[in-house]
Parts: C-alpha cells; structure tokens; sequence
C-alpha cells in the first residue's frame, strides 16, 4: 500500500499499539502535571494578593476559592467515569484532564482512570485510523464520497449558525455595516 512502510502493514499490531498507548499516556500525563502546576500558580498568586484589588488578583481568587474546592469534591467523586470516557471523544479530552490536574484530583485515581482511557484511545486510532487509510488509498471514491460529506457537515453547520444569528448572504447590508454606502 503507497505511504505506509512494508514492516508496519505486514508487521506485528502489537508493536504499535504499544507505542500509542505510550504516546497518549505521556501527552495525558503532561497536560494533568501542567494543570496542576498552574494551579499551584494561581494559588500562589491569591495568597500574595489578599490586600491587592487588581484584576489579576480577582482572577486568581476566583480560581483558588471555594469553587475550586467544590470542583475537587466533585472532581474526586466523578472523574473516574469522565475521564476514560473523555478519550472517546474530539476536544474535550485534553479539557477533562487538565480539569483533573487543575481540581487536584488525587494522582493514583487519575491514572487508575486514565489507563483504560488510553488503551481505548490506541485501540480507535490503530483500528479505524488503519481502516479508513486502506479505504482511502484503495478506492478513489471512497476519498471522493468522504470529501463531499465533509463538505456537505461543514455547509449544513454554516447554514444553521446563519439562520440562528439571522443573517444570510441575500440579507440587505443596513446602516451599521462598513460595506452598507460602498
């Protein structure tokens, strides 16, 4: 098959598996460490500002209040189905752990839950990654029909948020628009 090396089409499937349960556990484990970092930043921040009135204060306390202290709790008692689900899912995966590390979500249950995440995560992106490659390289129609439902989302989705904001390409401009007297 052109673009894929002979050894990973006839190869072992373990082998890379493997490697992209490593990749996602470390980029995981990184954005759950940065959030926790920044969290001990913003911490930092609201006790040093106490007596300041400044915004960056107002921010920082609003982060390290007792929101965040119910964000915890709460964080403590759900995460563990949150989290693995999150790697099913587009966008809001890096969002939920990063939730996690900024909630202080105890490091042994984050990872207890994150591992079955990230074999699920490897297993998607080997099977339906591989999968929809072969297809794609395979039948030229496969790739035609793909482009155009892609095509078709992305106008569907324009066309709705146009009508819900009330705005369309037949509209006249009014007053207020910079092209309304050019």
């Amino acid at each position: 098959m052109p673009g894929i090396p002979r050894f990973v089409e006839d190869g072992p499937w373990w082998w890379l598996f493997g490697a992209l349960v490593v990749i996602v556990f470390v980029r995981t484990q990184a954005t759950y460490w940065i959030a926790r970092w920044a969290r001990a930043g913003a911490d930092a921040v609201a006790d040093k500002a106490e007596a300041q009135h400044s915004k960056r204060a107002r921010i920082a306390r609003r982060f390290s209040g007792p929101a965040m202290t119910k964000a915890q709790a709460f964080t403590e008692r759900w995460g563990w189905i949150a989290i693995p689900l999150s790697f099913l899912t587009l966008g809001i995966q890096s969002l939920v752990n990063g939730g996690a590390g900024y909630a202080r979500m105890h490091w042994g249950r984050y990872t207890a839950a994150m591992l079955p995440g990230c074999l699920l995560w490897a297993l998607s992106y080997e099977v339906i990654g591989f999968s929809a490659w072969q297809a794609f390289t395979t039948s030229p129609w496969v790739l035609l029909g793909s482009l155009l439902l892609v095509g078709a989302l992305v106008w569907l989705v324009v066309a709705r948020r146009r009508r819900a904001n009330g705005t369309s390409d037949d509209a006249p401009a009014d007053a207020s628009s910079p092209v309304a007297d050019a």
